[in-house]
């Protein structure tokens, strides 16, 4: 039998996927993913589930409800993406990842038939979550849109509940060009009947939302912002956390759960679901931090969040991916910190040095096309009083956690 590692190999690079690729590996159909799931007896059929689409925001949300209903005593499936360790934090239940046997189980069995298919990295691990669940008989499961959402391979689930947590630019080579495009791809996960929250940063073009949920009998239910408390830092998880307040609000019915399952879930999160990589501090001296906000929306929640920072002196390691739109995020970029550029090592990754020409306006300290050796000089400059930020991808905080903080 195959090993873990040979098998999470094969599945990264057999077949294109997104996370290295970008839009080449990107297939805009459902034909592949229905065909897969119904040589597994159609187990997405048989799962309770919360879908997830939008912006940002989405694994936030989908940690949060996980985290309540493990304190309501169910057992919580949680399918997201992309992962930053670890291929199987992709799909947990109630916090503890995917056994390495199951997947290596998996896949041998189904290598073949999947193979004829042409399934996508994104599909295969999309059945292997729903195959995983109906195994486990979870009780409830949050499922998170890869990307988009009408044409996600996510979306052939018929959920209980339906959230859109935000709209923003992103993706605009395969979503769209424009807030309204993005919008109706996004919108594209209501379904007939089911209820949908819309978080309190989804704004404009609403009509888009109202017309296909009228069309669709789904009731819209308008997200405003309370007052949260969350272990999950950030100025922008009120936000989260309001969303999260609606989707319990129509679903405590249902599961019995009370206001205590909401606040203890919420107080929570980090240690019933192990999520990463949301404002997470690496070290207190000198203070590092580490944040997966990749767009012009989570750019600007980041630039909030560091402007109320104390720090002597600011290092600023960042890296993006070549298809974002970068110049919609350098007006966004702190003016108080020394950026040490360097790229995520992935095939996406944008160069080093053509993203130090684009920042060029920026203090630069350095550039490194190696995100490790760009960490360890972070390391080796910043002072005890000094601030160390990572970010500008998911793939470059990946990189750096993995090396230096596996957890």
């Amino acid at each position: 039998m195959e090993n873990y590692h040979s098998i999470v190999n094969y599945l990264f690079n057999q077949f294109p996927q997104y996370q290295q690729l970008g839009k080449k590996a990107y297939k805009a159909d459902l034909s592949n993913i229905t065909k897969l799931c119904k040589l597994l007896g159609d187990p997405h059929n048989e799962l309770p589930c919360i879908h997830i689409a939008g912006t940002n925001g989405k694994g936030s949300v989908a940690h949060m409800l996980a985290s309540i209903f493990q304190e309501a005593g169910y057992q919580a499936g949680i399918y997201t993406s992309p992962h930053l360790i670890d291929f199987r934090e992709r799909i947990k239940i109630n916090g503890a990842l995917i056994p390495k046997e199951f997947v290596i189980d998996f896949v041998n069995k189904n290598k073949n038939d999947f193979q004829k298919i042409g399934a996508s990295f994104f599909e295969w691990t999309t059945a292997l979550a729903f195959y995983y669940f109906k195994n486990q008989k979870t009780d409830i499961n949050i499922i998170e849109t890869g990307l988009g959402g009408r044409l996600d391979s996510t979306n052939i689930i018929d959920p209980q509940l339906s959230i859109i947590t935000t709209i923003g630019l992103d993706h605009q080579n395969i979503l769209g060009n424009t807030i309204e495009e993005i919008t109706r791809e996004k919108a594209g996960i209501i379904k007939n009947n089911t209820p949908v929250v819309l978080g309190s940063q989804v704004t404009g073009h609403l009509s888009v939302f109202m017309d296909l949920a009228n069309a669709k009998n789904a009731p819209l239910i308008f997200t405003d912002n309370i007052k949260i408390e969350t272990d999950l830092i950030g100025n922008h998880q009120q936000y989260n956390g309001s969303t999260v307040f609606n989707a319990y609000q129509a679903l405590k019915s249902r599961y019995n759960l009370t206001t205590d399952h909401f606040k203890t879930g919420l107080k929570n999160v980090v240690q019933n679901t192990g999520i990463r990589g949301r404002w997470e501090i690496l070290n207190e001296v000198p203070l590092t931090i580490a944040d997966i906000g990749h767009n012009q929306q989570a750019f600007e929640f980041t630039l909030g969040k560091l402007n109320n920072t104390s720090f002597k002196k600011g290092y600023f390691v960042l890296g993006f991916s070549n298809d974002k739109d970068i110049g919609s995020l350098v007006d966004l970029l702190p003016k108080n910190m020394n950026y040490i550029i360097t790229q995520p090592n992935n095939l996406r990754a944008k160069n080093a040095y053509e993203l130090k020409n684009i920042i060029s306006n920026l203090s630069i300290d350095s550039v490194f096309e190696n995100s490790i050796e760009a960490y360890k000089h972070a390391r080796s400059v910043a002072q005890k009083e000094d601030l160390i930020f990572i970010g500008g991808s998911a793939f470059l905080v990946a990189d750096i956690l993995a090396e230096f903080f596996p957890g």
